[in-house]
């Protein structure tokens, strides 16, 4: 199988060691051109998120050094013992990955579902560059759909579990109510609002940092208030818990900021941006405590996700082998789709004489040939996948062999 894969993630490495190979959206489609340019690729897709980054390709079978060095080439990184933060998987190993990835079951956050939305804008990015091909296609599409079934139908997924809730979680245990506290979110892209509106319904006061010239143009969520960005370091002292969560990428706080700032009260900082938004050396600040994306790693799963993880297991391979059928006739399709276009046009010509002596409006007989000469393409489809769903694969390309003898010249 042509698709192999190479991606490092909060299970290999720190976040620092993670942040040299993250990528912006401007950087991905800069990265995917010259990837689609390079021998043997025929197809690309970069997914790049908080933590992790993952690089796809289908076409020649490339080692995991090749793609190491591919990645180092587009990050303008020097090669380094970095290699080994890295996994490489191929063939129907990275598929499974895939799948089981965008079911939200290699998270860090067990069965959250922003990975979900992740993996399908990663797609979108490979089609807007016209990097993937038909196989990277189906195989993330494929994916999509079962991560769309797992959340709708497997407990796991309810509730949307993000980084953000399982933050003010590990805050709780420790005794630490956001109701009634004063919030501060930096940021207002995605992770900036899903903060802001979780912080809002446990009945914190929140106020969101808005850069200056996009302040009339952009949403906050209902119940949050709006600063301009320039102005957080004002309210800072005013606030209990700041969240920053944005692209930039330079520190949104830097230590120069506290140096002639009197903290008198406790402070809590959480980073959600990769690379880092704040500073780690403010941790050393007195009243300020820190915490990074790694900081809410959960250490093992309780019984009703293990059984949870045993249904969303399921789905997951039964779609599995719909690509896998997909993959192994991909090159029989269009042959199917011309038997299916012989059969068609034979029955129309079949049909012909009965539709023109029917007494109607031409407009209907019109409309109607189109009905009937969908439902017999229905019908022929119906019949020819039957026979690849039931019959070995060899029995099942000789019945193709001979179907389409039947319209030969």
């Amino acid at each position: 199988m042509s698709i192999s894969m190479i991606g490092i993630d909060h299970n290999s490495a720190k976040i620092d060691d993670r942040a040299r190979y993250a990528f912006t959206k401007k950087e991905v489609a800069e990265a995917l051109e010259t990837l689609k340019k390079r021998e043997g690729v025929k197809g690309c897709i970069i997914l790049s998120t908080c933590n992790r980054m993952e690089m796809w390709i289908s076409g020649n079978e490339f080692s995991r050094e090749e793609l190491y060095t591919f990645l180092c080439e587009l990050k303008k990184i020097e090669e380094s013992s970095d290699v080994s933060y890295f996994s490489y998987r191929e063939g129907e190993e990275a598929v499974q990955h895939l799948f089981y990835l965008t079911s939200g079951l290699k998270s860090q956050i067990l069965g959250e579902d922003q990975i979900l939305t992740q993996v399908k804008d990663s797609l979108n990015l490979g089609r807007e560059n016209f990097a993937t091909d038909n196989v990277l296609e189906v195989l993330f599409r494929m994916a999509v759909t079962v991560g769309k079934k797992i959340k709708t139908d497997v407990p796991i997924a309810h509730g949307n579990p993000s980084v953000i809730h399982q933050a003010l979680k590990m805050l709780h245990k420790q005794g630490y109510d956001v109701s009634g506290k004063c919030c501060m979110v930096i940021g207002n892209g995605e992770m900036g609002k899903v903060a802001a509106q979780t912080l809002q319904e446990q009945g914190a006061d929140v106020t969101v940092t808005v850069r200056q010239y996009r302040s009339g143009i952009v949403n906050i969520p209902l119940g949050c208030k709006r600063i301009n960005y320039g102005e957080r370091m004002e309210y800072f002292p005013q606030c209990d818990l700041v969240v920053s969560a944005t692209a930039s990428p330079n520190f949104t706080l830097r230590t120069e900021h506290f140096e002639n700032l009197e903290i008198d009260a406790p402070k809590i900082l959480i980073d959600l941006a990769v690379p880092r938004d704040i500073d780690p050396q403010i941790s050393e600040v007195k009243n300020i405590t820190l915490y990074d994306m790694d900081s809410f790693r959960e250490s093992e799963a309780d019984e009703s996700y293990l059984l949870a993880y045993d249904m969303a297991s399921k789905f997951v391979k039964e779609q599995l082998d719909e690509f896998y059928k997909w993959y192994d006739n991909r090159d029989v399709i269009p042959r199917i789709q011309d038997i299916k276009a012989e059969a068609v046009h034979d029955f129309t010509l079949r049909t012909e004489k009965i539709l023109k002596n029917t007494q109607m409006d031409e407009e209907d007989r019109i409309v109607l040939k189109k009905s009937i000469n969908d439902a017999a393409g229905k019908i022929v489809n119906k019949l020819i996948f039957g026979l690849r769903d039931s019959l070995k694969p060899e029995a099942f390309l000789d019945c193709v062999e001979g179907l389409e003898k039947l319209y030969e010249d």
